[in-house]
């Protein structure tokens, strides 16, 4: 599915066919490797999401940014490549926000965050009014964020508008995943 991702977002360009988003389309995602972005930056937190801000670059604004993912006081002073897993993807969530999109990818959201933070974004993806793309192994989120389920196959694509416990339980989608398998 990271591959997948990677053609969505545009860091994979070596495919076959094409792809485009439509001209009201506006992306933020986060990868499910976020080292990239953390890798050979010495930078504080501040100065990190500063980076990534498209308009506002004022202190304050990020500080509000950063304090929204539970970074308080000295800790935005953090230097980004002392973070922790969990904190790296409270950053990744940071910029996103900062973004404005109305269309968010995640690939693996729920990697290294702690049972708070998992409820947390769970919330946020539910109360979000754009459009989500995601994967995930974790059944709750799916199952309460979820409304469509998208499952590539080596046989082809199966999409079905049903929640996921629906989905997994469907007689009708066992019979098209045993067929669209059995083609590989």
């Amino acid at each position: 599915t990271s591959a997948f991702y990677d053609i969505l977002t545009g860091r994979d360009t070596d495919f076959t066919g094409s792809f485009k988003w439509g001209i009201t389309i506006k992306t933020a995602d986060i990868p499910m490797d976020n080292q990239d972005y953390f890798k050979g930056k010495d930078d504080n937190l501040i100065d990190w999401l500063r980076d990534y801000s498209e308009g506002e670059k004022d202190d304050q604004f990020i500080r509000g940014f950063l304090g929204r993912m539970l970074f308080s006081g000295e800790e935005v002073l953090k230097k980004s490549t002392v973070l922790s897993g969990g904190e790296k993807m409270r950053c990744m969530f940071s910029r996103m926000m900062l973004q404005h999109a109305n269309v968010l990818l995640f690939d693996e959201p729920t990697n290294h965050l702690d049972l708070e933070s998992i409820t947390a974004l769970n919330n946020g993806m539910k109360d979000f009014r754009g459009t989500i793309l995601f994967t995930s192994r974790d059944h709750e989120l799916t199952q309460t964020v979820a409304n469509r389920i998208v499952e590539l196959t080596p046989g082809g694509v199966i999409d079905k508008l049903m929640g996921y416990d629906e989905f997994i339980n469907s007689d009708t989608v066992k019979k098209q995943q045993e067929e669209m398998y059995a083609m590989a």
